[in-house]
């Protein structure tokens, strides 16, 4: 076992000492697969050209977290799969993780021939923002990799979005700091798509729903300098258990969220606490004007069936096997068109005011870390290719140079904690993983980011 574990451990640094990016051009990319209508931005809606967008998917991570694997870099899964969302009659799947070191072009031309619009996590368990400690998890490898991500998928028309993280910030107060750090990478990557010359393709974030930062988060993310503002924002509701706007609360969010100014959509949607099925009666009134003027659809949890009960297949060794809620949710899509016409959205965007320190909300001002300098190359260079799902990781990578400069943005120290969304049989592996801004409730097994940060602790120790 000890030998395995040096092996793994000399292999991850040899990898670190020679990997280095190599330039990119986006110009000389030679894909080319069926034409989709990218996704654009207006107000807060999204457009597919002149049509209003709605986003009616499924959250897909088959496998789980714990298989560290690309769906979307293996043809035979992917088909497999997209046979499922064309029967379900989804137009968008969000990919947890993805290998920013290898092609996508057969997966994401076989959505695209299937009208599949893709929205992507730009971390991973690797390469994330470290809740517990932000400031030197923020650094040159970690933004190496997100911009990887983005030239990876950057090409393809029906990449709809990138996501700079998924509920780094939870129920835990201090993890309210942790925001800073998001914001800034959310900040880079719009600032790294621009540079590069690429499409652009809309950055948000992925929140947790916590009732004492809900509305103070979401309005961080929308304030201050347009070039420092997501463009859309997001958020993961397990509040709506076969029940109905009043008693689910989501006829006061429509409200807390009116005026908000950018799209806001479900990340992930679908409690299973209420019943051995769901009824999805949530489509219904996502797809209702008591909704479209302020929301843009959602994302079904989850795909793929795994401890926590949440899948609609289960995946075999002779394919994917439909579970009732597959149908169901088929059912609710087919029975719930998206509306025709602009849904009552508005057609110009606007800022929050942004939030005030308070005993839930620790951020103290509106500064943001400086960009590290070693990444500011990349904008010229471009990041090159990626360190993929075998990188040494970029959590402890620390440059030393990431809060070069003046800013406020204080370091977290803090301890994970447990459950933050409402109305939750399980918890979530991205709020029990400390600082992974990655997963969502990928399979419900927590990401190994800390795991992995002891495990060469420990082992460099034993090294030396």
């Amino acid at each position: 076992m000890r030998s395995i574990i040096f092996a793994t451990v000399w292999a991850s640094l040899a990898t670190l000492l020679t990997a280095s990016p190599t330039p990119t051009d986006p110009k000389h990319l030679s894909y080319k697969r069926s034409s989709m209508t990218p996704i654009t931005i207006k107000g807060n809606a999204f457009w597919q050209g002149d049509k209003r967008f709605y986003v009616r998917g499924i959250d897909y991570q088959p496998g789980g977290s714990s298989a560290m694997e690309d769906p979307l870099a293996n043809e035979t899964v992917c088909k497999r799969d997209i046979a499922e969302f064309v029967k379900l009659g989804v137009n968008t799947i969000r990919v947890y993780m993805t290998d920013n070191s290898v092609s996508h072009d057969v997966c994401m031309g076989a959505l695209a021939d299937a009208g599949i619009y893709v929205i992507i996590d730009a971390n991973n368990p690797l390469y994330s923002i470290n809740r517990l400690n932000p400031e030197p998890s923020y650094n040159s490898e970690y933004l190496q990799s997100v911009f990887s991500t983005i030239d990876a998928f950057s090409k393809y028309d029906n990449t709809l979005a990138f996501f700079s993280g998924n509920e780094v910030v939870n129920d835990d107060i201090e993890s309210t700091l942790a925001a800073v750090y998001v914001k800034a990478t959310t900040r880079d990557m719009r600032q790294y798509i621009a540079s590069r010359d690429h499409r652009k393709i809309p950055v948000g974030y992925s929140s947790a729903d916590v009732n004492s930062n809900r509305i103070p988060l979401a309005h961080y993310m929308n304030c201050g300098p347009d070039d420092q503002r997501s463009d859309f924002y997001a958020f993961n509701d397990y509040s709506w258990c076969n029940t109905d706007m009043e008693r689910s609360g989501w006829n006061q969010k429509v409200k807390q969220f009116t005026g908000y100014g950018i799209p806001i959509f479900l990340s992930e949607y679908g409690c299973n606490t209420n019943g051995p099925q769901r009824d999805f009666g949530e489509v219904k009134a996502l797809m209702s004007d008591s909704m479209t003027n302020v929301y843009s659809g959602g994302l079904v949890y989850e795909y793929s069936a795994g401890p926590n009960m949440f899948g609609i297949v289960n995946i075999t060794s002779g394919g994917a096997d439909e579970m009732p809620d597959f149908d169901k949710y088929r059912s609710a899509l087919a029975a719930n068109p998206a509306p025709n016409g602009d849904g009552g959205c508005t057609l110009t965007s606007n800022s929050m005011p942004c939030p005030t320190k308070d005993a839930n909300w620790l951020v103290d001002g509106t500064s943001l870390p400086p960009m590290p300098e070693k990444a500011k190359v990349f904008m010229a260079n471009g990041a090159g290719t990626g360190p993929g799902l075998k990188g040494a990781g970029s959590q402890n990578a620390g440059d030393g140079d990431s809060n070069s400069g003046t800013t406020t943005a204080p370091a977290v120290t803090a301890t994970a904690t447990t459950s933050a969304s409402t109305s939750k049989a399980s918890t979530s592996n991205s709020k029990n993983a400390a600082g992974n801004s990655v997963g969502g409730r990928v399979s419900k097994g927590p990401f190994a980011v800390t795991g992995v940060f002891i495990a060469f602790s420990v082992i460099g120790a034993l090294l030396l």
